[in-house]
Protein backbone atom coordinates (compact mmCIF):
# COMPACT_ATOMS: atom_id res chain seq x y z
CA UNK A 1 0.00 0.00 0.00
CA UNK A 2 1.18 3.80 -0.98
CA UNK A 3 -0.12 7.03 0.16
CA UNK A 4 1.25 10.21 -1.51
CA UNK A 5 2.02 12.10 1.40
CA UNK A 6 -0.22 15.42 1.14
CA UNK A 7 -0.79 18.42 3.52
CA UNK A 8 -2.68 20.37 0.94
CA UNK A 9 -6.54 20.22 0.73
CA UNK A 10 -9.29 19.47 -1.91
CA UNK A 11 -12.18 21.49 -0.22
CA UNK A 12 -13.40 24.53 -0.23
CA UNK A 13 -13.00 26.88 2.41
CA UNK A 14 -15.67 29.65 3.81
CA UNK A 15 -15.29 32.99 2.07
CA UNK A 16 -13.22 35.30 3.72
CA UNK A 17 -13.63 38.48 2.04
CA UNK A 18 -12.08 40.58 5.24
CA UNK A 19 -8.69 38.90 5.61
CA UNK A 20 -6.20 41.22 7.00
CA UNK A 21 -4.18 42.96 3.84
CA UNK A 22 -4.76 46.41 4.25
CA UNK A 23 -2.64 48.99 5.96
CA UNK A 24 -0.84 48.58 9.33
CA UNK A 25 -3.30 47.77 12.47
CA UNK A 26 -2.36 49.10 15.93
CA UNK A 27 -1.16 45.41 16.79
CA UNK A 28 0.68 44.97 13.81
CA UNK A 29 2.14 48.29 14.68
CA UNK A 30 3.07 47.57 18.21
CA UNK A 31 4.46 44.06 17.10
CA UNK A 32 6.86 46.24 15.08
CA UNK A 33 7.65 48.67 17.61
CA UNK A 34 8.29 46.48 20.40
CA UNK A 35 10.79 43.95 18.40
CA UNK A 36 12.60 47.37 17.42
CA UNK A 37 12.86 48.38 21.27
CA UNK A 38 13.98 44.41 21.84
CA UNK A 39 16.47 45.13 19.28
CA UNK A 40 17.81 48.30 20.69
CA UNK A 41 18.10 47.00 24.18
CA UNK A 42 20.15 43.71 23.40
CA UNK A 43 18.11 41.10 24.29
CA UNK A 44 18.14 39.33 20.81
CA UNK A 45 20.27 40.40 18.18
CA UNK A 46 18.69 40.70 14.59
CA UNK A 47 20.74 37.67 13.43
CA UNK A 48 18.77 35.88 15.87
CA UNK A 49 15.55 37.56 15.07
CA UNK A 50 16.03 36.01 11.67
CA UNK A 51 17.24 32.95 12.44
CA UNK A 52 14.11 32.73 14.66
CA UNK A 53 11.23 33.88 12.12
CA UNK A 54 13.11 31.50 9.49
CA UNK A 55 13.15 28.27 11.39
CA UNK A 56 8.71 29.23 11.95
CA UNK A 57 8.80 29.36 8.26
CA UNK A 58 10.50 26.20 7.54
CA UNK A 59 8.17 24.02 9.62
CA UNK A 60 5.01 22.43 7.97
CA UNK A 61 2.14 20.41 8.69
CA UNK A 62 4.22 17.27 8.45
CA UNK A 63 5.64 17.52 11.85
CA UNK A 64 2.33 17.28 13.46
CA UNK A 65 1.17 14.86 11.33
CA UNK A 66 3.99 12.37 12.71
CA UNK A 67 3.05 12.95 16.46
CA UNK A 68 -0.71 11.82 15.35
CA UNK A 69 0.14 9.05 13.42
CA UNK A 70 2.77 7.74 16.36
CA UNK A 71 -0.48 7.90 18.42
CA UNK A 72 -2.39 6.32 16.44
CA UNK A 73 -0.31 3.02 16.27
CA UNK A 74 1.33 3.66 19.81
CA UNK A 75 -1.02 3.70 23.07
CA UNK A 76 1.43 4.56 25.88
CA UNK A 77 3.07 7.51 23.34
CA UNK A 78 -0.95 8.39 23.02
CA UNK A 79 -1.60 8.77 26.66
CA UNK A 80 1.48 11.12 26.84
CA UNK A 81 0.82 13.17 24.01
CA UNK A 82 -2.30 14.10 25.64
CA UNK A 83 -0.51 14.98 29.12
CA UNK A 84 2.19 17.20 27.39
CA UNK A 85 2.59 17.87 23.90
CA UNK A 86 5.60 19.35 23.56
CA UNK A 87 7.29 16.83 25.74
CA UNK A 88 5.61 14.22 23.55
CA UNK A 89 7.03 15.67 20.24
CA UNK A 90 10.32 16.02 21.21
CA UNK A 91 10.22 12.59 22.13
CA UNK A 92 10.47 12.31 17.73
CA UNK A 93 13.23 14.96 17.78
CA UNK A 94 10.25 17.64 16.90
CA UNK A 95 10.72 20.89 18.98
CA UNK A 96 7.37 22.11 19.24
CA UNK A 97 8.60 25.60 21.09
CA UNK A 98 8.47 26.68 24.85
CA UNK A 99 4.20 27.83 24.79
CA UNK A 100 2.24 24.89 26.09
CA UNK A 101 0.34 22.83 23.44
CA UNK A 102 -2.56 20.90 24.86
CA UNK A 103 -3.77 18.36 22.85
CA UNK A 104 -7.69 17.58 22.14
CA UNK A 105 -8.90 14.14 21.15
CA UNK A 106 -11.85 13.50 18.92
CA UNK A 107 -13.96 10.59 19.36
CA UNK A 108 -17.24 9.21 18.73
CA UNK A 109 -19.71 11.88 19.48
CA UNK A 110 -17.37 14.65 20.08
CA UNK A 111 -15.37 16.74 17.45
CA UNK A 112 -12.97 19.84 18.09
CA UNK A 113 -12.36 22.39 16.36
CA UNK A 114 -9.53 25.42 17.14
CA UNK A 115 -9.27 28.78 17.17
CA UNK A 116 -7.65 31.98 18.36
CA UNK A 117 -11.04 34.42 18.70
CA UNK A 118 -8.31 37.37 19.59
CA UNK A 119 -5.47 37.19 17.10
CA UNK A 120 -4.19 33.92 15.33
CA UNK A 121 -2.46 32.18 17.88
CA UNK A 122 -1.01 28.90 16.52
CA UNK A 123 1.05 26.44 16.77
CA UNK A 124 3.13 27.18 14.27
CA UNK A 125 6.60 24.48 15.36
CA UNK A 126 4.52 21.94 15.17
CA UNK A 127 2.04 23.08 12.34
CA UNK A 128 3.60 25.33 10.55
CA UNK A 129 2.59 28.81 9.41
CA UNK A 130 -1.34 29.48 9.89
CA UNK A 131 -3.31 29.49 7.51
CA UNK A 132 -5.07 33.13 5.93
CA UNK A 133 -8.74 31.80 6.78
CA UNK A 134 -7.28 31.11 10.16
CA UNK A 135 -6.29 34.87 11.23
CA UNK A 136 -9.45 36.40 9.41
CA UNK A 137 -12.12 38.13 11.12
CA UNK A 138 -14.41 35.77 9.56
CA UNK A 139 -13.35 32.43 11.15
CA UNK A 140 -12.69 33.92 14.39
CA UNK A 141 -15.96 35.28 15.30
CA UNK A 142 -18.38 32.68 13.34
CA UNK A 143 -16.94 29.31 14.61
CA UNK A 144 -17.57 30.40 18.38
CA UNK A 145 -21.14 31.08 17.34
CA UNK A 146 -22.15 28.65 14.66
CA UNK A 147 -19.18 26.06 14.20
CA UNK A 148 -21.47 23.69 12.28
CA UNK A 149 -22.67 25.59 10.19
CA UNK A 150 -18.49 26.80 9.20
CA UNK A 151 -17.15 23.37 9.66
CA UNK A 152 -20.45 22.45 6.55
CA UNK A 153 -18.49 25.67 4.67
CA UNK A 154 -15.24 23.51 4.45
CA UNK A 155 -16.97 20.08 3.52
CA UNK A 156 -17.27 18.82 6.61
CA UNK A 157 -20.92 17.44 7.95
CA UNK A 158 -20.95 16.03 11.09
CA UNK A 159 -23.90 13.86 12.54
CA UNK A 160 -26.69 16.05 14.06
CA UNK A 161 -25.76 14.51 17.64
CA UNK A 162 -22.09 15.30 17.60
CA UNK A 163 -20.90 17.67 20.40
CA UNK A 164 -18.75 20.00 18.52
CA UNK A 165 -16.27 21.85 21.17
CA UNK A 166 -14.32 24.96 19.92
CA UNK A 167 -10.81 25.31 21.67
CA UNK A 168 -9.63 29.08 22.23
CA UNK A 169 -6.25 29.54 21.58
CA UNK A 170 -4.04 31.97 23.44
CA UNK A 171 -0.76 33.33 23.64
CA UNK A 172 0.04 31.04 27.01
CA UNK A 173 -1.79 27.96 25.62
CA UNK A 174 -1.82 26.46 21.63
CA UNK A 175 -3.95 23.54 20.47
CA UNK A 176 -3.43 20.31 18.42
CA UNK A 177 -6.86 18.04 17.57
CA UNK A 178 -5.69 14.55 17.55
CA UNK A 179 -8.05 12.93 14.97
CA UNK A 180 -9.65 9.73 14.93
CA UNK A 181 -7.74 6.67 13.06
CA UNK A 182 -10.20 6.45 10.24
CA UNK A 183 -11.32 2.57 9.93
CA UNK A 184 -9.68 0.87 7.03
CA UNK A 185 -6.26 1.96 7.85
CA UNK A 186 -5.29 -1.00 9.85
CA UNK A 187 -2.19 -2.58 9.02
CA UNK A 188 -0.79 0.55 7.63
CA UNK A 189 2.71 2.04 8.41
CA UNK A 190 3.18 5.20 10.45
CA UNK A 191 3.99 6.85 7.02
CA UNK A 192 0.79 6.00 5.61
CA UNK A 193 -1.05 7.40 8.47
CA UNK A 194 1.00 10.52 8.40
CA UNK A 195 -0.19 10.39 4.55
CA UNK A 196 -3.70 11.03 5.43
CA UNK A 197 -2.85 13.62 8.20
CA UNK A 198 -3.61 17.07 7.11
CA UNK A 199 -3.34 20.48 8.54
CA UNK A 200 -7.17 20.93 8.60
CA UNK A 201 -7.37 17.66 10.51
CA UNK A 202 -5.30 19.06 13.21
CA UNK A 203 -7.23 22.58 13.34
CA UNK A 204 -10.49 20.53 13.33
CA UNK A 205 -11.98 21.82 10.18
CA UNK A 206 -11.39 18.11 8.10
CA UNK A 207 -11.09 14.60 9.19
CA UNK A 208 -8.71 12.36 7.75
CA UNK A 209 -9.93 10.52 4.90
CA UNK A 210 -8.06 7.23 3.18
CA UNK A 211 -7.69 7.28 -0.37
CA UNK A 212 -10.25 5.46 -2.11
Amino acid sequence: MSAQHRHDHDHPHPKQPDLEDGPFTYHMALTEAVASLLLEKGVFSADELRASLELIDSRSPADGARVVARAWVDPGFKARLLENVNAAAAELGIDAGGIPIRAVENRPGVHNVIVCTLCSCYPRLLLGPSPDWYKSRAYRSRVVREPRAVLREFGLELAAETEIVVHDSTAELRYLVLPERPAGTEGWSEAELAAIVTRDCMIGTAVPRPAA
